[in-house]
């Protein structure tokens, strides 16, 4: 959520944070007009009760004496009812004041490119992209060539959208998520966590996923639960509510989970194999900084996504994206694409993300300075570190050779046995 002061002491601000991220910035000027409406209503009120409560003494004093304070005791009744009244207004400007606030996305930082898609700006690039000297095949070729991926059985059990890895896909990609998660844990000094994949409505809120990305999310009806659409929402809200001590900062977690996404928005989309599937497996980071240190935080979390990618001997670029193309709670956010030879093509396997207090708020954690004063609230920020289905794809196009096999990189051969080849 965004402060509501900021809301009121930066108007021009807003509407250019507003519109820069491609929200009508129309719904501040209803947001201020309630909230005008609010406060004066709130002053108006409250001297009315106190006229009732002088009224009221007033009353009392009268019969003590023995008179009559009948007109007195119907002002008192009609004061009541003026403010029963303004305390219903009152809730239900409160009530629209919300459903506004709820969609207002996150203001992009000053860093970021203004503009769409188009905008982004490729910073860096790691690697030399690989250019197989015989026709290369895609992953979805490959994995039908070596057994390792079912994507038709997967579809008749399930429907489109979903796959199935078996034998040496099945182990690769366990090996990958094991190695992610010792590097992030080993080298990075993040703290391992296993989360809920079930998780209430007012969760996914306190991410951002609500009330926008409803329709691209999986409900269950009974319990009215959503499967998480990514590690980041649980792990965000371990601290739900909580103020932790300055002293602790920074905090840093790495969770492993499997995704659910319904890709509501991906028609048109390349859906070929692995590219774009409903489940899929992740590993995330998740940091609670002080605010104070948020960016530089953000640098490091960028850099450990990096290092999987270096580790496994993938190419990739670093992309800065423009404020139309973030997502609704992040301030800046960096992807990592990863190139795929037999695609011929950048995949996105990592976004890496500061989404400043703006989370926070929402699911309402908050730091105790160090030397005291009131609570304030922390900044929270994320990165695929990474997500495996894209990853997969990347490594089995780079490291196929023109027999038809699979090379596997060196850093994975102690997971899989020795293993050093898929054919």
């Amino acid at each position: 959520m965004l402060d509501s002061k900021l809301l009121r002491s930066e108007p021009d601000r807003i509407r250019a944070g507003l519109e820069a991220k491609k929200h009508d910035p129309a719904t501040l000027d209803r947001w201020l007009v309630l909230d005008a409406e609010r406060r004066d209503l709130v002053g108006r009120v409250e001297v009315l009760k106190a006229d009732r409560n002088a009224a009221s003494k007033a009353i009392g004093a009268v019969r003590k004496a023995g008179g009559d304070a009948s007109a007195e005791q119907e002002r008192v009744r009609a004061l009541g009812e003026e403010i029963k009244a303004g305390d219903r207004r009152l809730a239900e400007i409160d009530t629209a004041l919300f459903d506004l606030a709820r969609w207002f996305p996150n203001l992009p930082h000053e860093t970021v490119p203004v503009g769409g898609e188009d905008q982004n700006r490729v910073l860096r690039t790691w690697g030399d992209p690989v250019r197989h000297p015989f026709p290369a095949l895609q992953h979805d070729e490959l994995g039908a060539r070596l057994g390792i991926a079912e994507f038709e059985r997967a579809t008749r059990m399930s429907g489109a959208g979903f796959a199935a890895l078996r034998g040496s896909g099945a182990r690769l990609n366990r090996a990958l998520i094991n190695f992610m998660l010792d590097l992030h844990t080993g080298e990075h000094g993040m703290e391992e966590v296993s989360i809920p994949y079930l998780v209430k409505p007012e969760t996914l809120f306190g991410t951002g996923q609500l009330p926008k990305l409803e329709e691209d999310m999986y409900r269950t009806d009974t319990d009215g639960l959503f499967l998480i659409p990514t590690a980041e929402v649980s792990v965000t809200n371990l601290y739900r509510e909580e103020t932790l001590a300055e002293e602790d900062l920074p905090r840093s977690h790495v969770a492993y989970s499997a995704c659910f996404r319904r890709e509501a928005g991906s028609y048109g989309k390349d859906t070929r194999g692995l590219t774009r599937v409903h489940q899929f497996d992740k590993v995330e980071m998740v940091q609670f900084v002080h605010p104070s240190t948020s960016y530089e935080a953000l640098e490091r979390l960028l850099g450990c996504a990096e290092a999987v990618l270096q580790r496994l001997g993938l190419a990739y670029r670093v992309v800065l994206l423009a404020s139309g193309d973030l997502s609704f709670a992040a301030a800046k956010c960096y992807d990592l694409e990863v190139w795929a030879p037999g695609a011929g093509r950048w995949l996105e396997v990592s976004s890496v993300s500061n989404f400043e207090e703006f989370q926070a708020r929402r699911v309402g954690i908050r730091y105790k300075p160090a030397g005291g004063g009131k609570s304030r609230f922390l900044h929270t920020l994320n990165g695929s570190g990474l997500a495996l289905p894209r990853t997969l794809i990347a490594l089995l196009e780079t490291y196929q050779t023109e027999a038809g096999t699979v090379r596997v990189p060196e850093v994975l051969r102690p997971t899989l046995g020795g293993l050093a080849e898929l054919a």
